[in-house]
Order: structure tokens, then C-alpha cells, then sequence
């Protein structure tokens, strides 16, 4: 019998194997906690999420995850999909679920080859999963074994993906006899799945889960018809490219098809653009403001909306909220202690607020502007003077807050929301995280024009996540147009970059290095896309530079 010392929660313990080494759900109490005791849900062993399934490593450093915590909550998301990707096969066996967007607190579904499904028939199916609390294990298979099974059950985009790796064998989670890529952790048992619902919605099925801010109750459903336009938008768009997942953007490379995909992209989101030009051109609006969450391609977004807006006859004039900035001694802070960025109080709203006003009164203003890098203040050399065929265009993650010109009618301003809203399925059953797509823009672009390591960017990351959640989300449906900045192909791009600032992150980075090892194992199944072929007018030169728009 082998003796294996480990560190488990900041104790050490010894641990014995034979023949097999022991695994990690062994090391926790006898006892079964609910899921309100805030169970354990994975493990990070020696800076690495795992699951508690994987073997007990020799001389491993392991720390427990609870549920009720941002890595928690994403396992417990994770499994959940793939508690309903079970009971779909068990129940449907002709037809194919694939995994969409996320929607408010919930993702959304789709499925072919039937025409009616039953959401409480999947639901009771799925509470039966539950009681029984049935083991999700994680298993490996050879490329062929798992060929055959994404054959049988018409998973074309796990296909896809496994062709395109070309590796000997994969880890799969299994439930049992459902399989489902691995590449991030789930729970170990379906018990703890209890807080979800299920309903229909629009032509396929929306799976709601529990938010950070209440996990013991799900939150009243809100209408998100808007953002659920643009997805539709941008699911026909893929099927336009034939890039609906990681697997076929991996095949066009292959194929040597990647530069006409590229093509197309880049024609399609200009598309978006000169369509929201032309419906302000129709409004005869004054004020055009932009906003979204870190990383979602705001600046870019004003520049090429601008050049739109000049094809129909109209001037605009450009303003940053990020030029209205509070000196630091003066921003509020977070519950870290450090400047909160990402409130509506940093910025020195009544200065813009004068501006604002002057402009509409006709008169001449130096409009403010500040240099995030140096932190310096001052007024633009030349001043400017809102004429008969001029518009505002003012972007910033405020632009869409109510408290931010209170005295405006919406009836005055044309809203733009703008997000990075990834398109792309990892496979038939694994969505691609929005945010890890922001991430990769926003650590790529702090490196290059701040020269921020990789590390400082994650570490920041939480509180900008918290800040989007209470000062943008809320009020993205104000919008009268949402654009999705997200190009098919840019996950390709982002890998090159992003990879070597990811591997700079040391282990000693704590939950940096957690999320920059997660993040590693994800970009490792995608070909990298050499930076070239991006057109010089892309929106993604923002984050990896080169922009033809970086002069204007």
C-alpha cells in the first residue's frame, strides 16, 4: 500500500492507494451535504481546476471549490447542461440537442429532428437524475471510440472537433451512457443540482439557473427579446460562414477556406453597422450614445458607426466618456479598497453634463479629454459647434445609464448596445463563455497599450465583472439597436496572443493562475490564425493592433 502525503485545505494528510490511486471525493467528509450547505463542487489541485473525480496526484497541493463561489457556480452551470444533454438523449433518441447562447439567467436550446418536445417531460426526467443522485464520472477514450459515439448520437460538431485535433484519445464527463467533451470540470454527483428550471421559449428551450446574487431562489425571468434578436441574427449569420462551432472555424483553416470566411465576417458586421447608421439618418437624432462591457469594442465600433453615418450625409462628433474621468483620489472605491472604474460616480458627470448642454445651445466647446496612461486632464486644441447635419456619437460603458443625463428624454437619443456575443459552440454540447472571449480581448489589448501582464489584467477582471453586472447589464435593454462586435474567426487571433501572456502568469497567482490554466487548455483546441489576415479595418485590430483607425 503506497503512502501519498498531500496538502488538503491547508492540512497535510496522508493517503494510501492500491492497486488505483485514491480520488479526490474520498478526501471529503462522510457526510452528504445539500445544496444549500454550500458543498464542495471541484477542486484546485496545485493551481488547477479539477474535478474531484481525477486520481489524488503525488504530493499535490488540493484546495476544495464550493458551490457558492464564481468557480462554484460555473461548474455547477456546466453540469446542469449536461444533466439536460442526458435527458434529452434518454428521452429523444431520434433528435439532437445543441447547446446556444446564454440568456439573462439561463441558456437557451435548440433542437432538430423532432417537432414537438416536452420541457416538463425533460424536467421530471431530469429531477429523477437528481433524486437518484447519479455519479458523473470523467473517462477517456480512444479517437476512435470517441468518433463512434459522436457518430451515433449526430454530434457533428464534436466530429468536427476531433478530427481537427487529431489527438490519440479525449477525456469525456459521463453520466451514464451520455458523454460530453471535457475541458472543464462538472460536479461529481447530479444530487447538488437542485435550484433550475426549464421552460419553452420561443422555438426551443431556455435552461434558468440561479444568479451570484441569489443562490437560494431563481430571479423573476425578465424579457430579453432584443438580445435574443441579435443572437437569431447571429446564428443564421454562422450558418451563412458554415462556422457554427470550434471544429468547423479549425476545418476552414485546414481547408485552406479561412480567408474567404474572413471575408465574409468582416462584410457582415459592416453590414450591421451601415443598417443602425441608416435608422439614426431616419431618426434625426442629435445624440448617439454607445455602450457595453469591458472588451466589447466600443472605440472601434464609434469610428466605423461614424464613417456609416458620413455615407448618409451626416457629421458626427466623437466624445469618450472615458475623457471625463475623476483624478483617483476622487473615484469611489470597491469593496478591495482600490478605485471602483467602473461606477457611474469616477467620471466627472457634470462637466459633461455642461458640454453637453452648451452643444445643444449652439455653442463653441473644447471638448474634454484625458489620458488613462499618463492621468492627465486638459481640453481639446480645437473647439467644436453642433451644426444642422451634426450628431453626438459618445461611447463608454455609461452610455446607456439613466442617472448619466437625467434631464434627456429617450425620445431625444439613440441607444447602441455593443457586446463581444460569441457565436461559436466549442461542440454539439459545450458553449463558448462570452466572457472568456472579453478576457482574451481585454488581456491582449492591456499588454500591448499598458503594458499590463497578463496577471494584473485577472486579477482585475472580478471587479470589473461585478461593476458591469450592477452599472451596464441592467439597462442594455434601453437600447434601440444592439450590434454584436464578436467576428466568427477571432478566437484564432486571440490564441496567438493571448498564449504566451497566459503561460507568463506564475503559479504563485492564485486564482490568475487558475483561470489562465483553464483558459490554456481551452485555446489548445483552437488552430492559431496568424494576426495578417485581419483586414486593417477590423474591429479586433483594436485589442491586437495594427488599426488603421489608431491615427484618426
Amino acid at each position: 500500500m503506497e503512502k501519498n502525503t498531500i496538502t488538503f485545505n491547508g492540512v497535510t494528510v496522508d493517503t494510501y492507494s492500491e492497486p488505483e490511486p485514491n480520488r479526490i471525493v474520498t478526501l471529503l467528509p462522510r457526510r452528504r451535504p445539500n445544496y444549500r450547505d454550500n458543498p464542495p463542487v471541484a477542486a484546485i489541485v496545485d493551481g488547477e481546476l479539477s474535478s474531484l473525480m481525477a486520481p489524488i496526484p503525488h504530493g499535490a497541493d488540493i484546495k476544495t471549490v464550493a458551490l457558492f463561489s464564481p468557480l462554484g457556480r460555473r461548474v455547477y452551470r456546466r453540469t446542469l447542461c449536461f444533466l439536460l444533454s442526458w435527458a434529452f438523449e434518454e428521452l429523444y433518441r431520434d433528435s439532437t440537442l445543441t447547446i446556444g447562447h446564454s440568456l439573462g439567467d439561463g441558456y437557451y436550446f435548440s433542437y432538430r429532428g423532432k417537432d414537438s418536445i416536452s420541457s416538463e417531460v425533460l424536467k421530471k426526467k431530469m429531477r429523477e437524475a437528481v433524486d437518484e443522485d447519479m455519479l458523473i464520472e470523467v473517462v477517456r477514450l480512444s479517437a476512435m471510440e470517441a468518433l463512434a459515439y459522436a457518430d451515433r448520437h449526430s454530434l457533428d460538431d464534436t466530429k468536427r472537433l476531433i478530427n481537427t485535433r487529431n489527438d490519440g484519445s479525449y477525456l469525456f464527463s459521463k453520466l451514464g451512457n451520455t458523454l460530453e467533451f471535457y475541458y472543464e470540470p462538472m460536479l461529481h454527483s447530479t444530487r447538488y443540482l437542485e435550484l433550475w428550471d426549464l421552460i419553452d421559449y420561443e422555438d426551443g428551450l431556455l435552461l434558468r439557473y440561479p444568479q451570484s446574487r441569489n443562490d437560494f431562489a431563481l430571479m423573476p425571468i425578465d424579457s430579453h427579446d432584443k438580445l435574443f434578436q441579435v443572437f437569431s441574427e447571429n446564428k443564421k449569420i454562422a450558418s451563412i460562414l458554415s462556422l457554427e462551432s470550434l471544429g468547423a472555424l479549425n476545418e476552414k483553416h485546414r481547408e485552406g477556406k479561412l480567408e474567404d470566411a474572413i471575408i465574409l465576417s468582416e462584410t457582415l458586421q459592416r453590414r450591421r453597422y451601415a443598417f443602425v447608421a441608416a435608422d439614426i439618418a431616419k431618426s434625426g437624432k442629435k445624440l448617439i450614445f454607445i455602450a457595453g462591457p469591458s472588451a466589447s469594442g466600443k472605440t472601434t465600433s464609434s469610428l466605423k458607426l461614424s464613417n456609416e453615418l458620413r455615407i448618409n450625409g451626416i457629421n458626427p462628433i466623437k466624445i469618450s466618456l472615458d475623457d471625463y474621468y475623476l483624478d483617483d483620489e476622487l473615484i469611489p472605491l470597491d469593496s478591495d479598497g482600490k478605485p471602483d472604474y467602473e461606477t457611474l460616480e469616477a467620471l466627472d458627470v457634470e462637466l459633461f453634463r455642461k458640454q453637453i448642454r452648451e452643444l445643444k445651445e449652439g455653442k463653441d466647446v473644447y471638448l474634454a479629454t484625458y489620458s488613462i496612461k499618463t492621468r492627465i486632464h486638459s481640453a481639446r486644441k480645437d473647439s467644436v459647434r453642433l451644426g444642422e447635419n451634426d450628431v453626438l456619437v459618445i461611447e463608454g460603458i455609461h452610455g446607456l445609464h439613466p442617472d448619466l443625463l437625467p434631464d434627456e428624454s429617450d425620445s431625444d437619443k439613440y441607444n447602441i448596445y455593443i457586446s463581444a456575443l460569441t457565436q461559436l459552440n466549442l461542440d454539439s454540447r459545450s458553449r463558448i463563455s462570452t466572457t472568456d472571449n472579453r478576457i482574451l480581448r481585454r488581456m491582449v489589448r492591456d499588454h500591448r497599450t499598458r503594458g499590463m501582464s497578463a496577471t494584473a489584467t485577472l486579477n482585475m477582471w472580478p471587479s470589473v465583472e461585478r461593476g458591469e453586472k450592477e452599472h451596464i447589464f441592467p439597462y442594455q435593454d434601453r437600447a434601440d439597436a444592439m450590434i454584436n462586435s464578436a467576428l466568427e474567426y477571432e478566437l484564432g487571433v486571440l490564441a496567438t496572443y493571448a498564449t504566451p501572456l497566459l503561460r507568463s502568469v506564475p503559479r504563485d497567482a492564485g486564482n490568475a493562475y487558475t483561470t489562465a490554466r483553464r483558459l490554456l487548455q481551452f485555446l489548445k483546441l483552437i488552430y492559431p490564425i496568424p494576426a495578417d489576415m485581419v483586414p486593417s479595418d477590423s474591429l479586433l485590430r483594436e485589442f491586437i493592433g495594427g488599426s488603421i483607425f489608431d491615427a484618426t
